[in-house]
């Protein structure tokens, strides 16, 4: 059963990486990847939220590999981020590389972190 939980997770989790990736980045002319970034942060929050259920709420084993895992791992992508990162290093655009990174880290850290809490106090 948890392999099943994170394959149908993931299965849905991809789909909606890619969609939200080319709606978000068809609205953006510029070369930062906010596709990515929306994605990843949001993902944060998400995966935030579920620990909170875990640690809080006594989410289940099964919802967590499914939204946690599954979902979560399906949706963000740690390698995109960090090829788009080295192609704007690479076009020298060394600003937007710098702020995919540092903002990523800093604004994946404080979805996380207020997906926790928002849902610990709940």
């Amino acid at each position: 059963m948890p392999v099943l939980m994170v394959f149908l997770g993931g299965m849905i989790g991809a789909p909606v990486r890619f969609l939200t990736d080319r709606f978000v980045q068809s609205r953006h002319d510029g070369v930062f990847p906010w596709g990515t970034f929306a994605i990843n942060v949001s993902g944060a929050f998400i995966l935030g939220a579920v620990g909170a259920g875990v640690a809080h709420h006594h989410l289940g084993a099964n919802v967590s590999l499914l939204l946690g895992t599954g979902f979560c791992g399906g949706l963000t992508t740690f390698s995109t981020f960090s090829f788009e990162t080295v192609r704007l290093m690479e076009d020298g655009s060394l600003a937007e590389a710098g702020l995919n990174v540092v903002g990523s880290l800093a604004f994946g850290l404080g979805a996380a972190a207020l997906g926790f809490a928002l849902v610990g106090w709940l």
